[in-house]
């Protein structure tokens, strides 16, 4: 089982949404969604996610972004307490997977779930912090959680015993994106080969995005997409195509055109060497259009690909 782990950004959410309009996420994939801010687009594809009957986890108690301010300074009758509203309407949806970060309030939450009638045996839960294993011991000594994620370090391994699931950034990000023309072609995971061997349920990686979280965005001086692909070997590795004129921040169009032209030179000469996601293909559209979708788009694309081709592989629908 695979667990993507993704910041509730616009774009990210609508690769979400993509994928499971288009029935793309395969049986064995459940994103995970941090939410930054309480929004339409997140409520909305919560709703698509339970018209198309596709589990997904959005965590209730966020540590990045406004959403926790959101929820608590929305005025009544306000837009954002329609969203308030709204959110929790399909917050008590099953497809609906609740979740929690091992934090400060996690106690609370739990206790509130608790009285309303929540099983714990249906949460997922994020270990991250070792200040908070205690705590994740006492909650659940006696009733286990559908899933459990911690990092593969022993202190975690002995807390947590049942329904573990691998978290790790798999993401190697480099100060700016032109230094990813130094690293063309890297290993990125083998997380999925060997994780039931290592005694897990399911493993998961923030993708091509990485676990750093930056709450505003900036004009680059190079265009970067990151599409991952599966070595002979079954390996995860990630390819970088990265623009040429990167001397200031003019003609974000040119350098995204030049990063996807290097991308569908990359594809065209061996194209049964990478199957043809949805986002793979919608990149070769705008090659062949020589059309430019903006920035937020690109990483939209390349995480579709990455979250596509792992229910293909897990699926086995597509293997080498």
């Amino acid at each position: 089982m695979y667990f993507p782990y993704l910041r509730g950004r616009q774009y990210e959410l609508l690769a979400l949404r993509e994928l499971a309009v288009n029935n793309l996420l395969g049986d064995y994939v459940i994103p995970i969604v941090e939410p930054v801010k309480l929004s339409p687009t997140l409520v909305n594809v919560m709703d698509d996610f339970i018209k198309t009957q596709y589990p997904i986890s959005i965590i209730r108690n966020p540590v990045v972004g406004t959403f926790m301010s959101d929820w608590q300074e929305a005025q009544e009758d306000s837009k954002e307490d329609r969203y308030r509203k709204r959110f929790a309407e399909l917050y008590s949806n099953p497809i609906i997977i609740k979740s929690l970060i091992m934090q400060r309030n996690a106690k609370s939450l739990l206790d509130f779930w608790e009285k309303n009638g929540v099983n714990k045996s249906d949460l997922l839960v994020i270990n991250t912090s070792r200040d908070y294993l205690n705590v994740y011991e006492g909650a659940f000594a006696t009733q286990v959680p559908r899933f459990a994620l911690i990092p593969d370090e022993s202190a975690f391994r002995r807390k947590v015993r049942h329904h573990k699931v691998l978290l790790d950034d798999k993401f190697e990000r480099q100060e700016r994106n032109a230094d990813y023309q130094d690293v063309e072609d890297e290993f990125f995971s083998d997380d999925h080969i060997y994780y039931a061997e290592d005694g897990y349920t399911g493993f998961s990686d923030y993708s091509v995005v990485g676990n750093e979280y930056l709450d505003s965005g900036f004009a680059p001086y190079a265009v970067a997409i990151h599409i991952v692909y599966f070595a002979p070997d079954n390996t995860l590795r990630v390819r970088h195509f990265v623009s040429d004129s990167n001397d200031d921040i003019s003609n974000p169009a040119l350098k995204f055109y030049e990063a996807v032209s290097k991308l569908a030179n990359w594809y065209y000469s061996a194209p049964q060497s990478v199957p043809l996601t949805l986002g793979l293909k919608t990149f070769l559209d705008h090659y062949e259009q020589q059309s430019y979708p903006g920035l937020g788009t690109v990483k939209k694309l390349s995480l579709m690909h990455h979250i596509e081709l792992m229910g293909q592989y897990l699926d086995g629908v597509w293997q080498k």
